[in-house]
């Protein structure tokens, strides 16, 4: 019989080297919401993830189907994709009224995330810390239209307003909750 302990040690020792320099406290523990990622001609893209522990949340996302190369990747203020051009799902997730993009001066809004780089083979999957406290982020995802994953034609240049010069939007999803 193996006892308990010695079970759980190799998983732990595994779970360890497959996150880098994490600690187990910092893997997420729980998934708050996800989005099926479309293309702009209806075929789906992939799926995109909200994920928690403790008070920090980090957006995952696999995609394929994509073009290569880098891509702006953002939070859209409106739960709604409508094809094809993705207009419905509104501006930049921008609840505290910051500029645009990773690379202003000052400061970022919660919709700005890194470039999404895809590969040779059209897929792409990271995952990005969100930036605020948990109670404050939920709120500003989950308000009354609720929150929109795009993925845009070109790379975002952290710091064209209100855009990032990052072009046509070519694949969304909206976040539910579950």
């Amino acid at each position: 019989m193996i006892k308990p302990a010695k079970a759980i040690a190799p998983l732990l020792i595994a779970a360890t080297a497959l996150t880098g320099c994490q600690s187990l406290s910092d893997i997420p523990t729980e998934q708050l919401a996800n989005a099926q990622m479309t293309l702009s001609n209806g075929i789906p893209a992939g799926t995109a993830r909200l994920l928690g522990s403790g008070d920090t949340l980090s957006l995952a996302i696999a995609v394929t189907g994509i073009s290569a190369g880098e891509h702006g990747f953002h939070l859209h203020t409106t739960g709604n994709c409508t094809r094809p051009d993705f207009a419905s799902a509104g501006g930049h997730l921008n609840p505290t009224g910051e500029g645009h993009g990773l690379e202003d001066s000052d400061g970022s809004h919660l919709g700005d995330l890194p470039n999404l780089v895809v590969s040779n083979s059209g897929t792409a999957t990271t995952t990005v810390a969100l930036r605020g406290s948990r109670a404050d982020i939920l709120a500003a995802i989950f308000d009354a239209d609720g929150t929109a994953v795009m993925i845009h034609a070109d790379p975002d240049d952290g710091t064209s307003e209100p855009s990032g010069n990052a072009g046509s939007r070519i694949a969304c999803g909206v976040l539910v909750k579950g």
